[in-house]
Parts: C-alpha cells; structure tokens; sequence
C-alpha cells in the first residue's frame, strides 16, 4: 500500500535553474576563446589552465542546461520515474571534468616550473582581469539559482574555480611586470589546482552515492525506525527501511510497518505518511502495512534493516 505526491516548487526552481545556467553558459563560452588565444600569445599557463577550466566549465553549464531540460520529461512505463536522474549523471561527469583538469594543470605546471618559459605580463593582467569580470557575472547568475540541486553546486565550483584562476593569473602577471619572476605562474597554477580538487572529489563522491541508491546522510534510518513507533501509536514495528535519493532534493522510502491488532490499515498508513513528510520532508513512500510479523523473509535488522 503506498502513494507519492510532489512539491510544485521543483518545476519553479527546474526553470530558474535552466534560464541562470543558460546565461552564464554563453558567458563564460564567449570569454574562453580569448583566454586560449591570449594564454598562447602570451605564454602564460595560469591564462590557458583558466581558459582549458573555461572550456569544461562550457561543456559543463551546457550538459547541465540539457540535464534539466531532460528531467521535465514526465515518467513513462520505461522511466517509471522519470529523467529526474539524468540531473545527478550530469553532475557526477562534472565532478570527474573538475578532477581531470586538476591533473592537467599539475602536469603542465610542474614541466614549467623546471623550464620556466618567457612571459608577456601586461597583456595576461588584462586578460585575466577581463575573465575576472566575466566569471563574477557569471557567478552571481548561479548564485541566485537553487544551491540544494547537485548541477547548481556542480557549475557554481566550476565558476569558484575559475575565479580563482583569473585572480591568480592577475597575481602571477603583475609578479612578472614588477620583478620578471616567472615561475610564480605555473605555481599559482598549481595553488589552484589544490583548491579544486577537493571540489571535484566531493562532487564525484556525493554524485556516487546517489548513484548507488545511498541513503541520505542526514537520516538515521534506526532513528526514523524510532521515532515513528514513538509518534504513531497504529505502529507496533518498523522494519526493511529502504532510503534512496532520486536527485539530491528527492528521497524515496520503502518500508513494512505493522499495525496493532484491530487498527484498520488506512489509518497507520495515513499517519506514517504524514509523519514522513513532516518529519523528514520524505513526501513518496510506499508502505507495506502487515497485521503482525513480517511477510518477507525475516530481517536483517528490526529496525531499518
């Protein structure tokens, strides 16, 4: 026995978050060819490792812009529950683009470092400072958009990284124009590579776990075992919890409850429902209600197992 409703507040933040990623998307892939173009001329690896991070920062806005263009698609009877994972998919491929620019970035930086090469610092301060301007825009347009959406966090580390790359390139050309000390590009470099990879292992590690139907980290699945015993006087036992994401905003449940003897089915099942939603925002469940003991093998667990 079971059911499942759903907040219209998702479509609301789907197209908030669709329209912001979009713009910002054309920002950034605008700016990053005159990055390449000016890292190359001038010979600067912090200006191309910001503009090779402007590229994945393109193709990323521009996978998540599909990715919730795909997860309106309404449910059918081969996606039962609709694209809605298509979201944490785009996310997690963001997460791994994150850490495979990091790698570059150590690689390039570390063969610079030991032949450091010539450096004009006077066009890479306007280059940097002009792609400053452009991943701040771009920042305060995702920024306003929904930060629960795992694409949101995805990009705004995207532009976080980007940022600092452009603060760094502008560090490492007035450190050049002032004392031609070269090397202090590809060790800039380097200082943002350190700060992204712990984004893109966060990312790829919370993207995973959704992936692999992990339970939310901010439940307790003996603790809701509990306390729903506790607060719904129908139940007499909870077991064979099962607590999944859909999207980081959109936990699933499945659970066999049992209902004191003479208590109609409908009313337990109404009030863990309620308890669910209100309690822990869980707001599609199926429940299986059973008169006593458990109709499935026996659990692993009593509570939540």
């Amino acid at each position: 026995m079971g059911g499942h409703s759903h907040s219209g507040g998702h479509a609301h933040h789907s197209r908030l978050n669709e329209r912001r990623t979009f713009w910002a998307m054309l920002l950034i892939g605008g700016f990053m060819g005159v990055e390449a173009v000016g890292g190359y001329l001038t010979g600067s690896l912090a200006l191309l490792a910001d503009a090779a991070h402007m590229l994945t920062d393109a193709a990323a806005l521009a996978l998540a812009w599909t990715a919730f263009r795909i997860s309106r698609r309404p449910h059918d009877l081969a996606k039962t529950f609709g694209y809605y994972r298509f979201e944490v998919i785009a996310a997690f491929v963001n997460g791994l683009a994150l850490l495979a620019l990091v790698v570059w970035i150590v690689w390039e930086a570390i063969a610079r470092i030991l032949a450091p090469p010539g450096i004009l610092g006077l066009p890479m301060l306007a280059i940097a400072g002009g792609g400053l301007v452009v991943n701040l825009v771009a920042f305060r347009l995702l920024h306003g958009a929904d930060h629960e959406n795992l694409n949101i966090k995805a990009a705004l580390w995207h532009v976080i990284g980007d940022i600092l790359g452009s603060i760094a390139a502008m560090l490492a050309a007035l450190v050049i124009l002032f004392t031609g000390w070269t090397p202090i590009d590809p060790i800039l470099s380097l200082l943002v590579a350190a700060l992204l990879v712990r984004a893109g292992w966060m990312l790829t590690r919370r993207t995973a776990h959704i992936l692999m139907e992990g339970a939310p980290a901010h439940i307790d699945i003996k603790a809701l075992a509990r306390e729903l015993r506790e607060s719904v006087p129908e139940v007499a036992g909870v077991h064979h919890v099962h607590i999944w994401l859909l999207t980081a905003e959109r936990p699933l449940l499945t659970a066999h409850v049992e209902v004191a003897e003479a208590v109609h089915a409908t009313v337990a099942l109404a009030a863990t429902k309620a308890f669910l939603a209100e309690r822990y925002g869980i707001t599609h469940s199926t429940i299986q209600v059973e008169p006593a003991g458990c109709l499935d093998a026996a659990p692993a667990h009593a509570d939540g197992g």
